[in-house]
């Protein structure tokens, strides 16, 4: 990181190479709440305003269902552990769309950090350490963990495709283990 100092907020979150990670396989309202670790209510009023939408399927009148993608709930999950550790929403939405904006590379390699007020995004080492002597680290978020959290838990929910055929656990293990070697293959 060239200077956090003059960065007013940094963030992270995107496109990764994990676009290999494809929409096969969506997720509705309750198991994306689990996985997340978020409440319902949460859920609907971030996608009503626009933070975090379901990239899969949008709700469309009474008793559809959205549907939410891998990548979703890997920014929903971030999401609340930034508000949980203080950060603003506010803030955090100006880092979503910051990073939608930029297109992060490699989500998984990203280390998000805070003061609280400010989020940085680094991918390096060198970069926490220079945000943390500069003294504006104060927490560290390692995406690829959360990303390996999200599929643990997601390996024993339920999904489904964007037809709405349902998945089984087995099948949404099998998806999984694709994505897995799709990353590192």
């Amino acid at each position: 990181m060239s200077d956090p100092s003059a960065r007013e907020q940094q963030p992270a979150l995107f496109e990764t190479a994990a676009d290999a990670l494809t929409d096969e396989i969506g997720y509705r309202g309750p198991v994306v709440c689990r996985a997340a670790g978020i409440t319902y209510r949460q859920l609907d009023y971030w996608a009503r305003t626009g933070l975090i939408a379901p990239s899969i399927r949008q709700a469309k009148g009474s008793g559809s269902q959205r549907l939410y993608s891998f990548r979703d709930i890997l920014v929903l999950k971030i999401v609340k552990r930034l508000l949980d550790t203080g950060v603003s929403l506010h803030n955090i939405r100006a880092a979503v769309d910051h990073l939608r904006d930029r297109g992060v590379q490699d989500l998984a390699q990203l280390t998000l950090m805070s003061d609280g007020s400010s989020v940085y995004e680094c991918t390096s080492e060198q970069e926490v350490i220079d945000l943390v002597k500069g003294g504006h680290g104060v927490f560290g978020i390692a995406v690829g963990k959360v990303w390996h959290e999200i599929e643990g838990t997601l390996a024993v929910l339920p999904g489904e495709s964007p037809a709405g055929m349902h998945a089984s656990a087995v099948e949404m293990h099998d998806e999984l283990a694709a994505r897995r070697s799709r990353r590192t293959g």
